[in-house]
């Protein structure tokens, strides 16, 4: 009989442990799942951060090029030609 009660004993001190581990590793999991959350909206605003520094780099390169800057003489003249054919079609536009 005494072999039995250990048998039992050991076998509730084994579930009791694989209880905890099962506790704690749920506890690991939600964890995870909240620091998850947090990355994909801290993502989700870099992305955002990025989108806009491009934006106001082509914009800073179009300024550039409007103001003559010698590294952006071709796009300068590309502007300006884009500019007067503009230009053109209002006045045609306001001569009918």
């Amino acid at each position: 009989m005494s072999d039995l009660t250990e048998i039992v004993d050991s076998l509730e001190n084994r579930i009791s442990k694989l209880l905890h581990k099962y506790e704690a590793t749920k506890q690991s999991q939600h964890s995870i799942q909240e620091e998850l959350a947090i990355l994909k909206l801290e993502n989700e605003r870099l992305s955002e951060e990025v989108k806009n520094s491009e934006k106001r780099i082509h914009t800073l390169k179009a300024a550039n090029a409007m103001l003559g800057s010698n590294d952006y003489k071709k796009e300068t003249k590309l502007k300006i030609n884009g500019l007067i054919r503009e230009i053109d079609q209002c006045i045609v536009q306001l001569s009918e």
